[in-house]
């Protein structure tokens, strides 16, 4: 089996490959794997979109999975087109009528629309350019490609279930950095609200079934979701706020406080405009980026899981802790409380 991955030094690429190889020994399938990034000299190096691919692409391929994105909240629509759909086009010249794609698209394309949230009228009803784009992404590979087509859909995405080990902390680890350094003088969502995450090895191990089930017959979707076992906001802070502190308290240091949770709706109304007015522009911006937050943490349904994640509580604790051992320094700071500038 002839499999090409794109984004292979990417979080989700990373896990994929180690647990596809790991599959297909214990099967005993053949297995050749090339796996494609944008900069790492250790795999083939492709700049999708923008460069011919590599002579050792051609030929055909029964399965290309494309993992490769950018996943950035703060894209903006030029930049997402280039990061992101750009890419997918450069992948499906290679793919034929008989290649299945896999493609990893996010949960959050399936969620409400409103235009009038974050920047909802620029990106027709999504939240931000990455959503925009994923949710753009999945309508070519369904008009374009000719095979069979599986997307698989995950949500916020944490390290390994037991362990919490992932090969880069981004997205919501953001949110630890900001609590332990004070920056997240408050939280914004619906308490109640469902948080959704998924342990990486996870969504690796649904794509890898992807992968080595017969390719289906017709468009296939995997929701990676917890569904109405999902995290409430509320409880995402108890156990993150939580992890962290029995960490510092193993280490002597004092624990911090968990931020107040303040409605989407009172922070965009009144809270927002006073920060404007009142904060530094470094607690400015900060706020502003824990903003792309709301939508993600706070949502008033949960996804409707194909690939059920149990236990959300025990996978974030354990990425939590792991954060922490990494990173100590920073999840032993002294937070340092917000002052008011004086103009």
């Amino acid at each position: 089996m002839r499999v090409l991955l794109t984004g292979a030094t990417g979080v989700v690429g990373t896990e994929f490959a180690h647990r596809l190889r790991a599959a297909a020994t214990a099967h005993g399938r053949p297995l050749d794997l090339v796996a494609v990034a944008r900069r790492d000299e250790a795999v083939v190096r492709w700049r999708m979109g923008a460069e011919p691919p590599p002579a050792e692409l051609a030929g055909h391929w029964d399965v290309i999975v494309h993992a490769a994105a950018s996943t950035r909240w703060t894209l903006g629509r030029d930049e997402a087109v280039a990061a992101n759909l750009e890419p997918l086009r450069a992948v499906l010249a290679l793919a034929d009528r008989d290649t299945h794609l896999v493609q990893v698209s996010t949960a959050y394309v399936g969620g409400v629309r409103n235009p009038e949230d974050l920047r909802g009228t620029e990106f027709e009803g999504y939240r931000n350019g990455y959503e925009w784009s994923k949710a753009t992404c999945e309508a070519i590979a369904r008009q374009a490609h000719p095979g069979p087509l599986t997307l698989i859909r995950p949500p916020l995405v944490v390290g390994r279930r037991g362990t919490g080990e992932i090969a880069r902390f981004s997205g919501p680890y953001t949110l630890l950095q900001a609590l332990v350094s004070g920056t997240a003088a408050v939280v914004v969502g619906d308490p109640a609200g469902h948080a959704e995450i998924s342990p990486v090895d996870e969504v690796a191990a649904a794509m890898v079934a992807a992968v080595l089930a017969a390719p289906p017959d017709r468009p296939r979707t995997e929701v990676i979701a917890a569904g109405p076992d999902s995290l409430s906001l509320d409880q995402l802070l108890d156990v993150v706020c939580g992890t962290l502190n029995r960490f510092r308290t193993a280490h002597g240091v004092a624990p911090i406080e968990r931020p107040p949770l303040v409605s989407v709706d009172s922070w965009n109304r009144f809270f927002l405009p006073l920060a404007d007015q009142w904060l530094s522009p470094i607690q400015s911006q900060a706020v502003k980026l824990l903003a792309m937050f709301q939508s993600y943490t706070g949502m008033r349904r949960p996804f409707d899981p194909t690939w059920k994640v149990a236990d959300p509580a025990a996978a974030m604790a354990a990425s939590v802790h792991h954060w922490a051992e990494r990173r100590p320094r920073l999840a032993l700071a002294r937070p340092e409380p917000w002052t008011l500038l004086q103009r």
